[in-house]
């Protein structure tokens, strides 16, 4: 986009289109424009549908002319992390494998949703192989690198998706979460990112990774932003066995409540160790502006951990078990090891670690009857160097990738939706801070983080790569 326009979030974007200071079509070729400058260092798209694109655009354009409305995200572009469908291009989950698949007839019911508001499709972005990682390395489709620091990881699975929002490429992005996928890169690239509730959002057409963790939600630069996407996404969908038929509820209109009355907590013992100093200095941050004091403490965090990747090592090597037997040359070299890890994993163990989850999914819903939201750190340090197999935290030396969720895996387990929203820090890397509800109180979330971004406490500026 033009400067100004590459700076804009997708609501004020959206805003200018609809009165017609700027069309469409200008602002999907300067998106493309920017693609082609920018993601060449980036490394964050793996399909960029021009063609489409201007055609939507013509659209949109056509409809303001007549008088018509074409929703919330009118001529807002977007992009999707490669294991959403969209029709006409295999769905790649940033596999090799996956290129021989029959092209999807359809989108996925997120990206119909958003492009049914009038937001533009511009392509798809690259991700850990099967979703399997927190740093989008790919030995298929290269790294992502980070807009603030081009050596270092942009974080995964969904590492395009933040990288692409982080760089202005484009203001909005969807991506998915199982064990933290959108909120590790969302803390490493800066900017905002939201896992909802297990089940909130429809997974219909999506290629999935571990069925009973997977979640999908938007990044975005702004708190409205994320709000206007989630809100358009929400609804039951009988084609998502999980999606529940609780009623949406729109949070957009809610950003400007404030968080009077709320009770808000730091989260303790598990979540105040092992980390960085910066992380832990970014929660008291957030904390001192939501004159959050109270702190509580989750039980078996570390057991948490430890079950989520039982149950995701052997959820995700059963689904891949037939491409392990025929084509295991095929995988990325990480990824194949893993999920062969995984299908060793005796079922007693699987049993074991489901009965763990819902005892444990108990107490965390305790907690929640004392407090409204918890603040913890999103990942143990800022963002790695590409490459890098091992960090010391805490004075421990440990391998880098399994490490860096190290504070969300033990959230996922349960399902909770958590925003991770960006303490921008200039001449530094960014970080980020979880903030954690009880099941289906996105809108507590999103008022806590609007406030924080009022304050200029939370801000996702976009980083232009050298």
């Amino acid at each position: 986009m033009t400067f100004e326009f590459q700076q804009a979030d997708a609501l004020t974007i959206a805003d200018a289109v609809r009165s017609e200071t700027v069309s469409a079509r200008t602002v999907t070729e300067a998106a493309l424009a920017q693609i082609a400058a920018q993601d060449s260092k980036l490394n964050s798209f793996t399909q960029v549908l021009t063609d489409q694109a201007l055609a939507d655009a013509d659209a949109i354009d056509r409809a303001i002319a007549n008088g018509g409305d074409p929703g919330v995200l009118a001529g807002v572009p977007f992009a999707v992390k490669n294991l959403f469908d969209v029709a006409g291009l295999p769905t790649l989950a940033g596999s090799k494998i996956n290129r021989n698949r029959p092209v999807a007839s359809q989108d996925a019911n997120a990206v119909a949703a958003l492009r049914r508001a009038g937001a533009i499709l511009l392509g798809t972005l690259n991700m850990d192989e099967y979703a399997y990682g927190f740093v989008t390395e790919n030995s298929h489709y290269g790294a992502t690198h980070n807009p603030h620091d081009l050596r270092r990881v942009a974080g995964g699975s969904s590492g395009g998706s933040a990288a692409a929002v982080a760089a202005g490429l484009v203001p909005l992005t969807l991506g998915s979460d199982t064990n933290g996928s959108i909120r590790v890169p969302a803390a490493f690239c800066g900017i905002y990112g939201l896992k909802p509730t297990y089940g909130r959002l429809s997974r219909a057409g999506v290629f999935l990774f571990a069925s009973s963790f997977d979640h999908i939600g938007p990044f975005g630069r702004s708190v409205r932003d994320i709000a206007a996407a989630f809100d358009l996404m929400q609804g039951a969908d009988p084609t998502d066995p999980v999606c529940t038929l609780r009623p949406p509820q729109a949070c957009l209109p809610q950003l400007d409540r404030g968080i009077d009355g709320l009770r808000i907590a730091i989260a303790d013992g598990y979540f105040a160790q092992g980390g960085e100093p910066e992380v832990f200095a970014a929660v008291a941050q957030v904390a001192e502006a939501l004159s959050a004091t109270q702190q509580v403490a989750i039980p078996e965090a570390q057991r948490a951990r430890a079950a989520a990747y039982v149950i995701t090592a052997s959820e995700g090597s059963n689904l891949h078990l037939p491409r392990l037997k025929t084509c295991p040359q095929d995988f990325d070299p990480a990824t194949r090891d893993r999920f062969l890890a995984g299908a060793m994993i005796p079922n007693t163990w699987y049993l074991q670690a489901q009965r763990f989850r819902r005892w444990y999914r108990d107490q965390v819903r305790e907690i929640f009857q004392e407090v409204d939201l918890i603040l913890a750190p999103t990942t143990p340090c800022a963002a790695p160097l590409i490459g890098q197999e091992k960090m010391v935290l805490d004075g421990v030396e440990m391998l880098v990738r399994p490490n860096l969720g190290l504070y969300t895996q033990p959230l996922s387990f349960i399902g909770l939706p958590i925003l991770s929203v960006p303490i921008h820090r200039p001449d530094q890397l960014p970080v980020g801070v979880q903030i954690i509800a009880a099941p289906y109180q996105e809108a507590l979330i999103l008022r806590a983080a609007a406030m924080l971004e009022a304050k200029g406490i939370t801000a996702a500026p976009v980083s232009i790569p050298d």
